[in-house]
């Protein structure tokens, strides 16, 4: 006879919620009428990105461009000029995209249907739940490194959670959710915010924590993260950091830059080609007809 596996025990959801109520810091894209664009684009902006960068950014875009079809009417030079520095510059490219989807299939709205979404170009997984659970009060498993965490250590006691695993998490999250959209979107953003806040990698703030008197990881000593070592993601000396410094000389200049331009960022000839190829393929530059480059559509 076999059995199925035990659902994680429930956290208690309602204290949770009063105190993200109570507590959640004032961000712009959570405050009333801000609609499934605007979400959108936060949640885009934030993968892998800090707060405090995205705000200037996003406030910028909102005021630029408020609805899909302003920013899909924009050149992609640009969308990318206006990213600045947020890295990982093909969300910006992907955003204009999804933009002109929404602008053209959806009637200027962004979906608020999780398949729906992902359909659309460039929106992964986590963006699709995060939209239709933030911005549409959905009932949705929204689960981020932070969720990971809070359910590792709040449920099953662990340091922090292990490698990821889409089916286990986010049925371990689904487990935890009301049934109802509303208290389940709020619940979801609970779990995110205390990951964020109180329940951190290096020191989480327990005595902070409005969920620490049911907490497993307290219950069982906080015992140290055991599971299998974590990536540590470099930025040095990487082809990702290379592609930001190629493209910072195109965002500071006014058009086409020659090619000792380029050159002059990178000493390692052979990465920086690369790197520079990389960036035309993925058509976030562009090379005129006098070999000078450009971002897309700016000469």
């Amino acid at each position: 006879m076999t059995t199925s596996p035990p659902r994680p025990a429930p956290i208690d959801g309602e204290t949770l919620v009063d105190w993200f109520a109570a507590t959640a810091r004032p961000l712009p894209w959570r405050a009333p009428g801000v609609t499934g664009w605007g979400v959108l684009v936060s949640e885009t902006m934030l993968q892998q990105t800090p707060v405090n960068r995205v705000l200037p950014i996003w406030e910028e875009w909102m005021r630029r461009w408020p609805r899909p079809s302003d920013l899909a009417a924009a050149a992609q030079g640009e969308v990318l000029r206006a990213w600045g520095k947020l890295g990982y510059p093909r969300r910006a490219q992907r955003l204009h995209q999804a933009a002109a989807a929404i602008a053209a299939d959806h009637g200027d709205v962004v979906p608020a249907d999780v398949d729906t979404l992902l359909a659309l170009p460039g929106i992964g997984a986590y963006t699709a739940r995060a939209v239709a659970a933030f911005a549409y009060g959905k009932r949705v498993p929204v689960v981020d490194t932070n969720v990971r965490r809070v359910v590792a250590r709040a449920v099953h006691g662990a340091g922090d959670a292990g490698p990821p695993s889409t089916t286990r998490d986010l049925a371990d999250v689904d487990a935890l959710l009301p049934a109802e959209d509303a208290p389940a979107a709020a619940l979801s953003a609970a779990l995110m915010e205390l990951g964020q806040v109180v329940c951190t990698v290096r020191s989480p703030a327990c005595e902070r924590c409005p969920i620490a008197a049911d907490c497993a990881w307290q219950h069982a000593g906080r015992p140290a993260y055991a599971g299998p070592p974590k990536k540590v993601q470099k930025f040095a000396g990487t082809d990702r950091q290379v592609r930001g410094k190629l493209l910072d000389v195109l965002r500071d200049s006014p058009g086409p830059v020659r090619r000792e331009q380029l050159d002059a960022v990178w000493s390692d000839a052979g990465q920086r080609d690369r790197c520079l190829d990389s960036l035309l393929v993925d058509g976030l530059v562009e090379q005129t007809d006098d070999d000078r480059f450009a971002l897309p559509g700016e000469h």
